[in-house]
Parts: C-alpha cells; sequence; structure tokens
C-alpha cells in the first residue's frame, strides 16, 4: 500500500500545497482522501486524470471536497467522455452541497459523473481496502478513516478535536495522518482541531508506527508545531507532510 501526500494545507491552499488530499494505491487501485481545493492540479504529477477509481470525503468543508467540482468538469467534458461514474464516500448532504458550489440543480446534480454513497460508521470494502469510517469531534458531520491492505494499515483523522474514536482508527496503524491546525494557546476551542502535541498524543495512545502531521494552515509556524508534537509522548518517528512525500508500507 502507498500513500502520497498531493494536499496537506489547512483551511485553505498555501503557497507550498494544496488542501488536503491523499492518494492511496494498492494492486492498481487509487483511491483519494479527500479532495480539497486546490488539489486536482497537484494530483496529475502522478496519477492521470481518468485513474482514479474511488473516492472519500470526510466532510463537506471545501478545503477536504472542492476539487470535487473541477472534476466533475474533467469526467463530464474530456475528449473521452463520458467517462464511467466512480464511487464518492461522503457525508449525508454531498450531492445537494457539490451541486450548489457547482452552480447546477439537484438533478441530474453531479450524479452523471459521480456515485455517491453516504457515509456511516461502518467497516466495508472499497476495492482491495478494507477500510473503516468513524465519527470524529468537529462541527459538522466528519469522519476519520482507517484503510487495510495486506497486513499493513493506515489512519487519516480528516478535521477533528479531541477523539476516543480517531485513537480506535489508529490502533496499531503503520501509519497515522493526524491534523495539526492549532498551535498550543489557552482557551482553544474543543471539538474542532488539534495541536501537534495533541496529535502525538493520540498517535502514542492508539500505539501508530509513525506520525504524519498534517492539515497545516499557512499562517502557522510549521517547526513550531513539530516541536509542540515532541512533547505528546510519542516515540515514533514524526514527520511534517509535505506535498509529493510518498509513504511505502510494504
Amino acid at each position: 500500500m502507498k500513500v502520497t501526500i498531493i494536499g496537506c494545507s489547512g483551511s485553505f491552499p498555501g503557497p507550498d500545497s494544496p488542501a488536503s488530499c491523499y492518494l492511496v494505491e494498492a494492486e492498481g487501485f487509487r483511491m483519494l482522501l479527500d479532495f480539497g481545493s486546490g488539489s486536482l492540479g497537484a494530483l496529475q504529477r502522478y496519477v492521470g486524470l481518468y485513474d482514479i477509481d474511488a473516492i472519500c470525503l470526510s466532510h463537506l468543508h471545501a478545503d477536504h471536497c472542492l476539487d470535487m467540482c473541477s472534476y466533475h468538469v474533467v469526467r463530464t467534458y474530456g475528449p473521452a467522455a463520458p467517462y464511467p461514474r466512480i464511487p464518492v464516500y461522503a457525508p449525508q448532504d454531498a450531492p445537494h452541497r457539490l451541486a450548489s458550489a457547482y452552480g447546477m440543480p439537484d438533478e441530474p446534480g453531479m450524479e452523471t459523473a459521480f456515485q455517491f454513497v453516504r457515509l456511516a460508521p461502518a467497516k466495508f470494502e472499497i476495492g482491495p481496502f478494507t477500510l473503516t469510517a468513524g465519527l470524529v469531534n468537529h462541527p459538522v458531520e466528519a469522519y476519520g478513516f482507517r484503510v487495510e491492505h495486506g497486513g499493513r494499515s493506515m489512519a487519516y483523522s480528516g478535521d477533528t478535536g479531541e477523539s476516543a474514536e480517531l485513537v480506535k482508527l489508529a490502533e496499531g496503524a503503520d501509519l497515522l495522518l493526524c491534523e495539526a491546525s492549532f498551535l498550543e494557546a489557552p482557551d482553544l476551542p474543543t471539538d474542532l482541531h488539534l495541536t501537534g502535541r495533541q496529535a502525538a498524543e493520540h498517535a502514542a495512545q492508539a500505539g501508530a508506527g509513525r506520525l504524519v502531521l498534517t492539515h497545516l494552515v499557512p499562517w502557522n509556524d510549521s517547526d513550531r508545531i513539530r516541536e509542540e508534537a515532541s512533547g505528546g509522548g510519542f516515540d515514533g518517528p514524526i514527520d511534517l507532510a509535505r506535498s509529493g512525500s510518498v509513504y511505502d508500507l510494504a
């Protein structure tokens, strides 16, 4: 199983990265975890436009899903259109919200390019992967994911505040992609985002093998995020996510 970080910028695209998007590959099957603003352009460096087999959206904030609108154009008007619909696993209101963002009516909406499957807390199969979705703590319906294949596993936090469910999803995972949007400060809001320290605490509780800090907001000092994570009690490797980084979980 190979994981490529397409976009890791938090809340909006930054100068060095699009917003959230991760490419997970195994056995020739290619799945995206999130498809945030700006990510479609960078995605084309690593995979063909028409080679995506499935998409999972953690939640419906623009920095995690907005490039679905651009990808609808690709799959609807490309030179060999119409292309087969691909499954999109997403929260309940995704078809309406994305159609509204695109500026089209609900019918037929984006269903001409995508087959929407409503997410719920569950374990299910997507291609060669076993995916577990769990609700995490964010102001909207939001999921974290665990992806397993060939005895290897990764977990992805999506956007969350402190979350026992995230620890469960990441239990024993080889890789935890965990958001670290906040710098340590007094009176941070709860059930919204994590600091680097909190991300490391979740990784330590889960017994994850490697922690990759992601959803890095461009106005924050990344070195400080990394430094704060070092105080979270996690004794495995800690990386700052970078667009283009590849993790081969062989």
